[in-house]
C-alpha cells in the first residue's frame, strides 16, 4: 500500500535538517519522514511508486522505483554532491564502454535538489568481491584501472569548475593531515614519517597539471559486476557524488586500500590497466602521500592487509607494502 503525503508537505523535510547534519541524519534515519515526499515527487514525473525499495546505505535519500529507475534526493547542505552528480553522468554519457546511469529527470522539492536515474544491472561488487577466485580479482583490477583510465580522458567541460581547485584541496590537506591521523589514531611510528612525506608530497603531486575527472571512490561498494559462465566482469559504475578535477593517481587509492591488498600480482594488474609499468619509489611516494591527503582518508579502516600496522616499521616500509610487485 502506498504511503500517503502528510500534510504541510512543504515543510515536511524539516528546516534543521536543511542546515544540520546531524538533524538530517536523524530524517534520514525515519523513512517515514521522508519516503512520503520522494514518492510524491515520482508521481509528479509520472512514475511508477507501487513497489518502492529504500536503500539504506549510502549519504543521500535514495529509492528504487520498480526494476528501473533510482530517485536520488539531496539535502540542501550537500548540493556540492548533486552538483557533482548531474555534471558527472551528463559529462561522461556515452563516453565509457562501462554502463553508468543516465538522467532521466532532475528538479528540486523545497530546496532540495533530486535526480531519477536509471538503473543499472548486476550484483554489487562488496557482495562479490571478498569470495572471488584470485585470478578473477587480478582480471577486475586490471579492468578497473582500464576504466579509470577511460573516464580521465574525458573532456571535464562544466566539472572545470567545481570547488575547491586541485591546488586548493591539496594544500588544505597538507594543512591538516597530521592533525587529521593523529585524531583517528594512526601509530605513532607512521606519525613520525609525516613531515618528511608531506615535504616530498610537495614536490610529487603535480598541482598545476592539467586536471582529470576524479570520483575519489573506485571502491567494491560504488560497482556493480556480472557473471557470465563462470568469470565475473565489471558491469556498472554509480555515485558521482564527490567527483573533483584533479592529478590522476588520486583515484588508484580506492581500489589500491580496499582491493588490491598488498598482493603483487593485483597491485600490477591495476597499475597495468590504468597504464603505469612496474611503480618506482616516486610512484610509490607520491601514491603513499595522497592516500595520506586524501579527503576521506582513514588508514587504520581502509587498508586491507591483515597485520599491516606489524608488517611495516614506517611509512616508506608501509608504501612498498601496498604496492607491492
Amino acid at each position: 500500500m502506498e504511503e500517503t503525503l502528510p500534510p504541510d508537505s512543504a515543510g515536511a523535510w524539516g528546516s534543521s535538517a536543511s542546515t544540520s547534519l546531524d538533524a538530517y541524519r536523524a530524517l534520514r534515519a525515519d523513512r517515514s519522514r521522508w519516503l512520503p515526499i520522494a514518492l510524491d515527487i515520482a508521481r509528479s514525473h509520472g512514475l511508477d511508486v507501487g513497489s518502492p525499495q529504500v536503500f539504506v546505505t549510502g549519504t543521500n535519500l535514495v529509492v528504487g522505483l520498480g526494476a528501473h529507475l533510482i530517485l536520488k534526493i539531496f539535502p540542501p547542505l550537500l548540493r556540492a554532491q548533486f552538483i557533482s552528480e548531474r555534471g558527472s553522468l551528463a559529462q561522461l554519457a556515452g563516453r565509457l564502454q562501462v554502463p553508468i546511469p543516465e538522467i532521466v529527470a532532475e528538479g528540486a522539492r523545497d530546496g532540495w535538489p533530486y535526480l531519477v536515474i536509471t538503473r543499472l544491472a548486476g550484483t554489487l561488487g562488496s557482495e562479490v568481491w571478498p569470495s572471488l577466485a584470485e585470478d578473477q580479482k587480478q582480471r577486475l583490477l586490471r579492468r578497473i584501472g582500464e576504466t579509470i583510465a577511460s573516464v580521465q580522458r574525458a573532456p571535464l567541460g562544466p566539472l572545470a569548475a567545481i570547488e575547491p581547485r586541485w591546488d586548493e584541496f591539496m594544500r588544505r590537506q597538507m594543512q591538516v593531515c597530521r592533525a587529521r591521523h593523529r585524531r583517528l589514531g594512526l601509530a605513532p611510528k607512521f606519525l613520525e614519517g609525516l613531515d618528511d612525506l608531506l615535504r616530498d608530497a610537495a614536490r610529487l603531486i603535480p598541482m598545476d597539471a592539467p586536471p582529470v575527472i576524479l570520483t575519489g571512490e573506485y571502491i567494491p561498494e560504488n560497482f556493480l559486476l556480472a557473471c557470465d559462465d563462470g568469470q565475473w566482469s565489471l558491469a556498472g559504475l554509480f555515485d558521482f557524488g564527490d567527483v573533483r578535477a584533479g592529478w590522476r593517481d588520486y583515484d588508484l587509492l580506492g581500489p589500491s586500500a580496499f582491493m588490491a591488498a598488498g598482493r603483487p600480482g593485483r597491485v600490477r594488474s591495476l597499475l597495468e590497466g590504468f597504464g603505469y609499468a612496474k611503480p618506482d619509489y616516486a610512484l610509490k611516494r607520491r601514491l603513499m602521500a595522497l592516500m595520506l591527503l586524501h579527503h576521506a582518508s582513514d588508514l587504520n579502516s581502509h587498508i586491507c592487509i591483515e597485520g599491516w600496522q606489524d608488517k611495516a616499521k614506517d611509512l616508506v616500509e608501509l608504501q612498498d607494502l601496498i604496492w607491492a610487485i
